[in-house]
């Protein structure tokens, strides 16, 4: 689908989950940050507690990540406010504190899923990108860019971004404009001359359009069919993956 005539943007900013990267379920709590916690919590709570309170930690983070998108400009949590606010509520304080020391490494683990695979077409819409002179950046929530940025480089992709940009990093989260007009600056651009490629509306459509993007595109992932439509809020173009992407920058890359 494509509603606007477009022309060539000066830099690509990417979401991460749904658009560069898949996976397919993850559990809530994978038996290896179980066992660390249980051994790191002095095992004070049973192997069968810790994973109950990550399993109800994760769906209330995804709560409360859903009511944040309501929010004209929502802020990230700190891994420490998350793991205190969603997990770790009524264990021994001794427990949460060895938690709270850890809690970036903690957070890096609950994020790394082990079934990840880049989207079709996604390799080929980069080299496109870039073939057309175009900086590619990643701008994306997370609740650990660091495990992010390890996959991507596992996939053999982290170094043909210019910029890596994540919500724990800069304490902002999408639909918070600003996390797309830091992106567009750490490549010299300003975001309206700038294409957003997010696989979202509430979350990656609206912050296009709160940041005034040049162009507002949406990648359909296993997320799209399942959210609610924002009234007002629409895409420019829908793609249905990497190669609809790449066979958009090939056409406009055309002399």
């Amino acid at each position: 689908m494509m509603g606007k005539v477009l022309s060539l943007p000066r830099a690509l900013l990417l979401d991460y989950g749904g658009v560069l990267i898949e996976s397919s379920s993850q559990s809530l709590a994978p038996p290896v940050l179980v066992r660390r916690l249980f051994a790191l919590t002095g095992e004070a709570l049973s192997e069968e507690e810790i994973a109950e309170d990550l399993i109800r930690g994760a769906r209330e983070y995804g709560r409360w990540r859903d009511e944040a998108s309501h929010d004209p400009s929502p802020a990230e949590l700190s891994h420490e406010g998350i793991w205190d606010d969603f997990v770790t509520v009524g264990w021994p304080r001794a427990a949460r504190e060895a938690v709270r020391r850890h809690a970036a490494s903690l957070s890096y683990e609950w994020t790394w899923h082990e079934d990840w695979a880049v989207r079709p077409g996604i390799p080929e819409a980069l080299e496109a990108a870039r073939a057309a002179g175009l900086p590619l950046v990643v701008v994306s929530n997370a609740l650990s860019g660091a495990a992010h940025r390890d996959i991507l480089a596992a996939a053999g992709l982290g170094s043909m971004f210019a910029a890596q940009l994540y919500s724990d990093e800069h304490r902002l989260r999408k639909p918070n404009p600003e996390l797309l007009r830091r992106a567009a600056q750490a490549v010299g651009s300003s975001v309206e001359d700038c294409w957003f490629v997010g696989d979202t509306i509430n979350r990656d459509i609206l912050c296009a359009r709160r940041a005034g993007t040049g162009t507002a595109i949406l990648m359909r992932s296993t997320r799209t069919s399942r959210e609610q439509a924002v009234p007002g809020i629409a895409p420019d173009i829908v793609v249905d993956d990497g190669h609809g992407l790449r066979d958009l920058l090939s056409r406009l890359d055309r002399p």
